[in-house]
């Protein structure tokens, strides 16, 4: 794990983040199995035995060149044997079915569905599902898989019920506020918003994601002011003197999950950002774009 958490505790208060006395500096670590793939685990749903949670890292797979070496994306101008390779390795790691996994073309939309045995990869381990980019199942063995290489992945769990959600949540994702709408989903299950526990998963930071004004301006539109100072960091001014802004998906994330119930030590932060990570993690901003995809794996045993 080390230099895998690029926030601490006492960086997060100093800056004022309204989250940081809920934040863990231990809350992921890096479980290695020789001669497999490793996986990035997260503390606060190791507690939950009826459940599996893992994110990939780009290492241990047969990729080569920028993709080297997990790469779980199907887009990225890589052999579809190979993907489908890496695929089947993680999987074993895992020690689920890989024929189990419920995967999606992501659009950055807020569409989130139930799924069920019907939407399984199947030997040829196929995408079934078109522009979903967060799933919800009750359903023993299906093994939600869904993609990132900065955007923010939310894992959530319900021990009551036993409902678990993934969702990709990148700044559109976000500004349109696909948390609240996972957590909705859960709910007309039967979840209750005060029992759900979530995990913000490792993508960009704050520090490392800069945007523009008309970004920032969609945050300050969806999200009230008292937010805005955790949320949006006035940063450098780009060409002919453009404002740029440093934007903190973490918190915003934080923010949405409290708005739709969740109780706030049941929502904890990975605290590991895929731009600094560069050696273990897939980032889109730090290799502007030659990049494979980074996926979570969530699962009922």
């Amino acid at each position: 794990m080390e230099k895998m958490l690029v926030k601490s505790g006492k960086e997060l208060k100093e800056k004022g983040k309204a989250y940081a006395r809920w934040y863990q500096e231990e809350e992921t670590y890096l479980e290695e199995h020789p001669g497999q793939a490793p996986l990035l685990r997260f503390h606060s749903m190791e507690e939950l035995d009826w459940l599996s949670l893992a994110f990939s890292t780009r290492l241990g797979g047969v990729s080569t060149g920028y993709l080297s070496s997990m790469n779980l994306g199907w887009d990225r101008g890589e052999a579809r044997e190979n993907v489908c390779e890496n695929y089947k390795r993680i999987c074993n790691t895992l020690g689920v079915d890989y024929r189990k996994l419920v995967l999606s073309d992501q659009v950055h939309g807020v569409q989130v569905v139930y799924a069920n045995e019907g939407m399984c990869a199947g030997e040829d381990i196929e995408k079934k599902l078109k522009g979903v980019d967060g799933l919800v199942t009750d359903r023993p063995g299906l093994v939600l898989a869904t993609s990132y290489a900065d955007c923010v992945p939310l894992f959530l769990a319900d021990p009551q019920k036993h409902i678990v959600a993934s969702s990709h949540s990148g700044w559109k994702g976000t500004v349109r506020k696909i948390g609240q709408v996972t957590v909705e989903k859960m709910e007309e299950m039967g979840s209750k918003a005060r029992d759900i526990i979530a995990v913000i998963g490792p993508s960009i930071c704050q520090d490392c994601y800069e945007v523009s004004e008309d970004v920032a301006e969609e945050f300050r539109k969806n999200f009230p002011r008292e937010a805005w100072k955790d949320i949006i960091e006035k940063g450098r001014a780009g060409r002919e003197g453009e404002q740029k802004y440093q934007l903190d998906l973490w918190a915003a994330n934080w923010y949405l999950l409290r708005e739709a119930g969740l109780l706030p030590e049941n929502i904890h932060l990975s605290g590991v950002c895929t731009c600094c990570n560069q050696h273990l993690l897939y980032s889109h901003r730090a290799t502007d774009g030659k990049r494979g995809n980074l996926n979570g794996f969530l699962s009922i045993r």
